[in-house]
């Protein structure tokens, strides 16, 4: 049996009287573009922050690799892991937000450059060799010079993907990345995603985009007010949902 690359049991997530995500169960292979789709307010984007500890759960189990996340097992019980084991378990997960987060005062070549220098103790010039690679394989190699404030939302959007590739992650989080972006600039980005499927990146992928689920996903879940409603092949679900609630959801987004 191959060990999935996240493995989710009964996670259950609060924040106060907020009980956000109830008991989720999913597993996703490696290789797999396992896609999220559901209202705002589902649950979508919590889970994914709890896949690399940027939120605790407060009940089940969830594993990265074989790895529990954010925690250690001693018999019975769990354990939290101290910051800095926590940041050693995020270096092999690259996430890009809905907005892109990127240094200001650093250069599209800087911003790619910096994590590798600073949290792999890379030298200068093999961070910088990796960073022109993944910016020309973004579409960015002539920009490689230019500020945040000088590339359009989609470009940054496309930096801020590079700079999660640098650390040369084992599984990849979007979370809704094209939302925030004009229509005319989400197709370089989807193309850059595209392109990473192809090459076999795991990649756990909140979206409105329900043509490239159809495309590229292997794999999607319907989640509504925090749990899975539905799940299966995404032309299978896109095309003929079982739930209501699926149904009714589709019904307003396709």
């Amino acid at each position: 049996m191959t060990t999935p690359m996240v493995k989710a049991e009964g996670v259950h997530k609060s924040f106060g009287a907020a009980h956000i995500l109830k008991g989720i169960d999913l597993e996703v292979a490696p290789r797999e573009v396992f896609c999220l789709i559901g209202p705002s307010g589902s649950g979508k984007s919590t889970f994914l922050r709890c896949i690399n500890h940027l939120e605790q759960i407060n009940a089940g189990r969830l594993s990265v690799d074989g790895q529990l996340v954010g925690y250690r097992q001693k018999g019975d019980k769990l354990y939290e892991l101290k910051d800095s084991e926590v940041a050693l378990q995020r270096r092999d997960i690259g996430m890009v937000f809905q907005r892109f987060n990127l240094f200001p005062h650093m250069t599209a070549l800087e911003n790619v450059m910096e994590a590798p220098i600073q949290v792999k103790g890379e030298a200068k010039a093999v961070a910088r060799a990796r960073a022109e690679k993944l910016l020309d394989r973004v579409g960015l190699a002539d920009k490689a010079k230019n500020y945040p404030t000088q590339l359009s939302g989609g470009q940054q959007q496309r930096v801020a993907i590079a700079r999660a590739l640098a650390m040369e992650p084992k599984l990849m989080l979007f979370d809704e990345p094209t939302s925030a972006l004009d229509p005319e600039l989400v197709g370089d980005v989807l193309d850059v995603m595209r392109g990473l499927a192809e090459d076999g990146m795991t990649m756990i992928v909140v979206t409105h985009e329900m043509g490239f689920a159809r495309e590229v996903g292997d794999a999607l879940v319907f989640m509504d007010d925090g749990v899975v409603v539905e799940s299966g092949h995404p032309r299978d679900v896109l095309t003929n949902p079982q739930h209501d609630r699926t149904k009714s959801f589709l019904s307003k987004v396709l």
